[in-house]
């Protein structure tokens, strides 16, 4: 199964992206059960967090089912860096076309982040799977629907940034098939528990949405 393949098969389980911004590599673990066993399927620990790359392979090590990889990912480097321990996803805040070529030499899910027409298409020329449509807080759901009508109908449209559960259904009407949710599921130091019953609130509004 190739990175398309697996990534369509993760958004029709769960199509929730849980960034891990500041997690620690001995957070990982417990974090990631409180998100892998309930049901998320897609995991990023921002390269910007605390020795990211252990709690990347942490993660992908104990729950092969679900992907993982990191966020902020700048540099083609930096996406080799990730494959080595064990990621297969690359997600980044800006359209790096060396960074999406690369991701897709090694096979790997890319969701660059995109806020314009211009930046979608050429993302998408360059072998992106998705696009990370941020920062989401620019991004209201109209342009989402405008998007929507312009780009390939497989295009993969996901928003990020400052995302809540109230947001969902706006943004999926407009055509979104998918988020990125931050510091609305996890902060540092936040208790597995307490992300576990955010994780279970975030499922029953995308679920919510599908009923809507």
């Amino acid at each position: 199964m190739n990175a398309a393949a697996r990534f369509a098969a993760a958004l029709a389980a769960c199509p929730l992206v849980a960034i891990l911004r500041g997690l620690r590599p001995q957070e990982a673990l417990p974090v990631g059960q409180a998100l892998a066993g309930n049901d998320f399927k897609l995991i990023e620990v921002p390269l910007n967090s605390p020795q990211p790359l252990l709690s990347i392979q942490a993660i992908a090590a104990a729950f092969p089912h679900a992907l993982v990889g990191a966020g902020t990912v700048l540099e083609p480097r930096q996406v080799r860096q990730v494959h080595a321990a064990g990621g297969r996803l690359i997600v980044a805040p800006n359209f790096n076309p060396a960074v999406v070529r690369e991701a897709a030499r090694l096979d790997m899910i890319c969701l660059p982040g995109v806020m314009t027409a211009t930046e979608a298409f050429a993302a998408l020329a360059a072998g992106a799977t998705g696009l990370k449509l941020f920062p989401a807080e620019m991004i209201p759901p109209a342009a989402v629907k405008a998007l929507r009508a312009v780009l390939p109908a497989d295009a993969l449209l996901l928003p990020v940034g400052g995302i809540g559960t109230a947001d969902m259904a706006s943004y999926r009407a407009a055509g979104a098939d998918g988020f990125g949710i931050g510091s609305a599921l996890y902060k540092p130091g936040m208790a597995p528990a307490e992300v576990k019953s955010k994780a279970v609130d975030f499922i029953a509004a995308w679920t919510g949405t599908l009923r809507a």
